[in-house]
């Protein structure tokens, strides 16, 4: 990795703004695998996260009974995006984003299309066929997508707000398998680039963001860990880290040892 010869200040470092709204925190969480719902809501506050996910498949969009997730997510105190996960197809997808936002969401959808059952990678077809036609009903699509700079150009280009390349599949824990083609996405594209999917531990998060990109989007790394509450504040302060190191700019990578001491001047 190359010296960044553009490096702002990291005590002037902005806001993520998503389509026109502001967020503090630059980490995304889901709702889903948790336990039991009061602990996601205190991992979900021990993040310091500003949006969640709700699948809309997969949650009761009615809210009835205690148990309904929907029931447990204060929209005073969590920016609530739909998510189109466990859709296979276009027309799927764009159904249940409908769906969302005639049961009362906002217009702001995260567009999963799923194309492979057995590795969860997206179908960039039809992730891009479904972003046009939601995209020009005024929805502000989030698209989860391979980490290929082609298919991340085209859905700027269909009109999404954000653009979510995977880190490594859905679930999988791999963390960060590409990172020049993170790096080259986050580079090229003008929308913020939130990473999505694969980050499995802290350390995978700050090297994440030690990328550049604007933001991270994880679930089963803080759901499923022993301790979530735990795992989200470590996913928290790791985030942070990783954005103030990229932001400091790291020293450069050299194949041979250099003193840190200064050689001149030295006695005898």
């Amino acid at each position: 990795m190359t010296q960044r010869n553009d490096t702002p200040n990291p005590s002037s470092d902005p806001p993520l703004v998503i389509g026109g709204k502001r967020f503090e925190s630059r980490l995304i969480l889901g709702t889903g695998k948790y336990r039991d719902n009061e602990t996601m809501v205190r991992a979900l506050r021990a993040s310091g996260t500003e949006m969640v996910t709700v699948a809309v498949r997969r949650v009761d969009l009615d809210r009835k009974g205690d148990e309904a997730i929907l029931n447990h997510l204060d929209p005073d105190e969590f920016f609530l995006l739909a998510n189109t996960a466990g859709c296979y197809t276009a027309d799927e997808a764009i159904r249940y984003a409908r769906l969302a936002r005639a049961a009362g969401f906002n217009e702001w959808i995260k567009l999963e299309v799923i194309g492979d059952e057995a590795t969860l990678l997206p179908d960039v077809q039809a992730t891009l066929e479904a972003a046009r036609v939601l995209a020009d009903e005024d929805f502000k699509v989030m698209a989860y997508t391979n980490d290929d700079l082609i298919t991340a150009l085209r859905l700027e280009d269909a009109g999404c707000v954000s653009v979510m390349p995977l880190a490594s599949p859905i679930g999988s824990g791999l963390g960060l398998i590409n990172p020049y083609y993170i790096r080259e996405i986050k580079s090229r594209l003008e929308v913020p680039v939130i990473v999505d999917a694969g980050v499995g531990t802290a350390s995978d998060a700050c090297r994440t963001m030690e990328q550049g990109v604007d933001g991270l989007l994880m679930n089963t790394a803080v759901a499923v860990a022993d301790d979530p509450v735990g795992m989200a504040i470590a996913m928290k302060e790791a985030t942070s880290a990783g954005r103030r190191a990229w932001l400091a700019g790291r020293m450069p990578m050299r194949e041979v040892a250099v003193p840190s001491s200064p050689t001149r001047g030295m006695l005898d």
